[in-house]
């Protein structure tokens, strides 16, 4: 993939009290090259829970790339390209959700979770060149991606 068109990539998962933090680590790192740094933030939920906000930004391109190259063995692929227009909002931002038991096991499926959000490079910055650009990059990951 030569271009990524995308300014960052943040991914981000919750720890909660019913959870071994080292596991969650683990399900958001299967996504991320080996060298990324997890910022980690611990708060308290309403009733007192512990809960551990785990997450990471890629930047360069080559760790962008990592992402993308995990996200292409997405089964449901189609299911975002299809749903583009519901998944970019209006600040050019991609959102989708992965299933945090499966990232743990090194799978990469739709589901709760992982929270990844992507700033789309538009130039214009609107919401119509940001979906173009997600789709023709994903509509590539989809091509290549799994085989």
């Amino acid at each position: 993939m030569p271009k990524v068109p995308f300014h960052y990539v943040d991914l981000r998962a919750f720890s909660y009290a019913t959870e071994d933090v080292k596991r969650v680590e683990q399900a958001l790192r299967s996504l991320l090259p080996e060298d990324v740094e997890l910022d980690r933030v611990e708060n308290v939920g309403h009733h007192g829970d512990r809960i551990v906000v785990l997450s990471a930004r890629v930047e360069r391109a080559d760790e962008m790339r990592h992402v993308l190259d995990r996200l292409s063995e997405l089964e449901d692929l189609d299911r975002v390209l299809d749903e583009l227009d519901e998944r970019v909002d209006d600040n050019c931002a991609l959102f989708l959700r992965l299933d945090k038991q499966a990232a743990f096991r090194g799978d990469v499926r739709l589901g709760p979770g992982v929270t990844v959000r992507t700033k789309v490079e538009a130039y214009p910055a609107k919401k119509e060149k940001a979906v173009a650009n997600a789709r023709e990059t994903l509509s590539r990951l989809a091509d290549d991606g799994g085989d």
